[in-house]
C-alpha cells in the first residue's frame, strides 16, 4: 500500500460526522413518526447512554479519535520524506494539540471572556491530548513495546478506579457510579467550578483521568495505519485480518465488562475495546469497498463532511444554521402536524449543513490543524 490519501478514511470521517451535524436527529424524528417511536431502540441508539451502557451515538467520538490515530502513520511517513527534523515533528504535534484544546475552549466559551465559569476541557482537548500523545509515542517506540504499554494503561486504569475509590463518595458507593468514581473527584479537586454544567458541574466526561484510556482509543488507531501502509501484506489479508482483529477486541471488550462496565463518560477499559471493535471493523468495511475494490461514487456525499470535519464543528458555534433553517421551511413546517414538521425541518437543517461544506468543497477551502 502506498502512502496516497486513504478515501475511505475521508468517507468514514464523513459517516462518523453526518450524525453530528443532523442525520441522528433525522433518523429520531423517523422514529417518532411510529406509534412507540419515542421508546424504540433506534431512537435510543441516537441518544447517550446514561451511564453504564452503548448507544450508537456513544461510538462517534472515539471513531473520530480512532480514525485520526489511522492517519498519523502515513502523515508522519510524509515528514520524514520532507526531511523534517524530530524537532519539527514534535513541534508540529504539539501546536495540533493546542490549536485543538483552543478551539474547544472557545467552543466552550472562551470569547465570552467570563472565565469564572468556563469549563476547560472539551471534546476537541480529548481529541488533541489523546492523538498527541499517542502521536509521540508512535515516533519513539516500535510497536510491540507501544502494545505493551496500551495494555498497561487500560489495566492500570480499571485498577485505579477499582481499588481507589473517591475520598468524597457516600459510604458503600460503588467506585464505578456516577458518584463513587474517582474519575469526577480528581477533576473536582482541579477544576471546581470549571465543569461539564450537563452533569452538575461535579464531573467532566472529558476529563483529566478519562483521558489516559482515550490515548489507547488513538493507539489502536495508528496501529491500524502502520498495518494498512504494509507492503507485504496483500490487501484482502489486510482487510481480513483487521476483521479478525475487532472480533477479539470485541470478545475481550464484553468479558471485561463483566468487571468494568462499558461507560463512555468513564471511558472504561471494556469501553476502549468494544468500541475499537467497532471502529475497526467500520474502516475495514470502507477500506475494502472504496480504496481496495474501487466503489467510490456513492461515498462522495461522505467525503464532502469528512474533509471538513473541524470546520462543521467549529463554525455552526458561529453561523447559526438553525436561524436559516427557520428562514426557509419555518413556513412549510407550520401547515404540517409537528411530528412531520419536525422532521422536514432537521431534513433541511442537514441539508443546508451539507451544502455549506460542499460550497467550501468547490472552494477548496479546508480547515486543517
Amino acid at each position: 500500500m502506498n502512502d496516497k490519501r486513504l478515501a475511505s478514511l475521508d468517507a468514514l470521517r464523513g459517516f462518523d460526522m453526518l450524525f453530528i451535524i443532523g442525520l441522528a436527529s433525522v433518523i429520531a424524528a423517523v422514529c417518532r413518526l411510529f406509534p412507540g417511536g419515542e421508546d424504540s431502540w433506534l431512537l435510543h441508539q441516537m441518544l447517550h447512554a446514561d451511564w453504564h451502557g452503548l448507544t450508537h451515538h456513544d461510538t462517534i467520538f472515539p471513531l473520530f479519535i480512532f480514525v485520526a490515530g489511522i492517519s498519523f502513520p502515513f502523515s508522519y511517513a510524509k515528514m520524514q520524506e520532507k526531511g523534517k527534523t524530530r524537532i519539527q515533528i514534535y513541534w508540529k504535534i504539539l501546536r495540533r494539540a493546542l490549536i485543538l484544546i483552543v478551539f474547544g475552549l472557545i467552543c466552550n466559551g472562551l470569547l465570552k471572556f467570563q472565565f469564572a465559569d468556563l469549563r476547560y476541557w472539551s471534546v476537541l482537548a480529548r481529541i488533541g491530548l489523546s492523538w498527541m500523545f499517542a502521536a509521540l509515542l508512535f515516533i519513539n517506540f516500535k510497536p510491540s513495546v507501544r502494545a505493551v504499554v496500551a495494555v498497561v494503561i487500560l489495566v492500570g486504569y480499571w485498577l485505579l478506579l477499582r481499588f481507589v475509590a473517591a475520598p468524597d463518595a457516600p459510604a458503600g458507593a460503588d467506585p464505578f457510579s456516577f458518584e463513587g468514581n474517582l474519575v469526577g473527584y480528581v477533576d473536582r479537586c482541579l477544576f471546581p467550578g470549571h465543569l461539564y454544567k450537563g452533569a452538575g458541574g461535579v464531573f467532566d466526561p472529558e476529563g483529566t483521568l478519562s483521558t489516559l484510556p482515550a490515548i489507547v482509543t488513538a493507539m489502536l488507531g495508528m496501529f491500524t495505519g502502520e498495518w494498512v501502509r504494509r507492503r507485504n501484506v496483500s490487501e484482502s489479508k489486510k482487510v481480513a485480518w483487521m476483521f479478525a482483529a475487532a472480533a477479539v477486541m470485541l470478545v475481550l471488550g464484553l468479558v471485561w465488562s463483566k468487571w468494568f462496565p462499558v461507560n463512555k463518560k468513564l471511558w472504561t477499559s471494556s469501553f476502549v475495546l468494544v468500541v475499537g471493535a467497532y471502529s475497526l471493523a467500520l474502516f475495514a468495511l470502507f477500506y475494502w469497498i472504496i480504496d481496495v475494490k474501487g466503489w467510490r461514487k456513492w461515498s462522495f456525499p461522505l467525503t464532502v463532511v469528512g474533509m471538513n470535519s473541524i470546520a462543521i464543528f467549529m463554525i455552526p458555534r458561529v453561523i447559526d444554521f438553525k436561524y436559516a433553517t427557520n428562514f426557509f421551511l419555518e413556513g412549510l413546517c407550520g401547515f404540517m402536524t409537528p411530528l412531520w414538521g419536525r422532521l422536514v425541518w432537521w431534513c433541511g437543517y442537514l441539508a443546508l449543513s451539507w451544502l455549506f461544506l460542499y460550497f467550501l468543497y468547490k472552494k477548496k477551502i479546508f480547515l486543517k490543524v
